[in-house]
């Protein structure tokens, strides 16, 4: 059963993995923004992209965070992660500095953007409870594989996972 996800990346550098990852059949994903209209939605300042983000989630199961070579600590990808997990929606991520960009390179692989994030009176982390996986493979290719044969159980677990909390 194909599932509707929510996909938290950096735009810039990340747009391009993430378009490849969304391709994968076994997700039923938000429509993406086009360069003209993210910039329209960004000219309207915080209220705006805070609007869009919270529209585009609406109806989702699960957040997966592409993680790339910048993605942790950025505002708006935190401001996801966090409503992601309000909404009780299932929340992974998956490391994309593997897969090739749109000029066929690939990038270092970032921090983890759950690592900050804290829950509860315990303090328990966050990073330890949400899945991040690093697809195997010696090439883009094959990482893109890997993503696709396992993403469909990936998502599954991280709501099966968030349904406990």
């Amino acid at each position: 059963m194909a599932r509707k996800c929510f996909f938290s990346f950096h735009y810039k550098p990340d747009s391009w993995r993430a378009s490849t990852i969304r391709s994968i059949g076994a997700i039923e994903g938000n429509q993406p923004a086009l360069d003209n209209d993210w910039e329209k939605v960004t000219e309207g300042g915080d209220g705006e992209i805070q609007k869009w983000i919270d529209s585009q989630m609406k109806g989702r199961t699960c957040t997966i965070v592409l993680i790339g070579s910048n993605t942790a600590k950025r505002k708006w990808i935190d401001y996801e992660i966090k409503k992601a997990w309000s909404n009780k929606m299932g929340v992974l991520g998956i490391y994309v500095h593997g897969i090739k960009d749109s000029g066929e390179k690939t990038s270092s692989q970032g921090a983890d953007p759950f690592a900050h994030f804290t829950l509860g009176d315990d303090k328990k982390e966050l990073s330890s409870i949400v899945q991040i996986y690093n697809p195997i493979g010696t090439d883009s290719k094959a990482r893109y594989n890997y993503i696709s044969e396992n993403i469909d159980s990936w998502i599954e677990k991280a709501i099966e996972t968030r349904n406990k909390y």
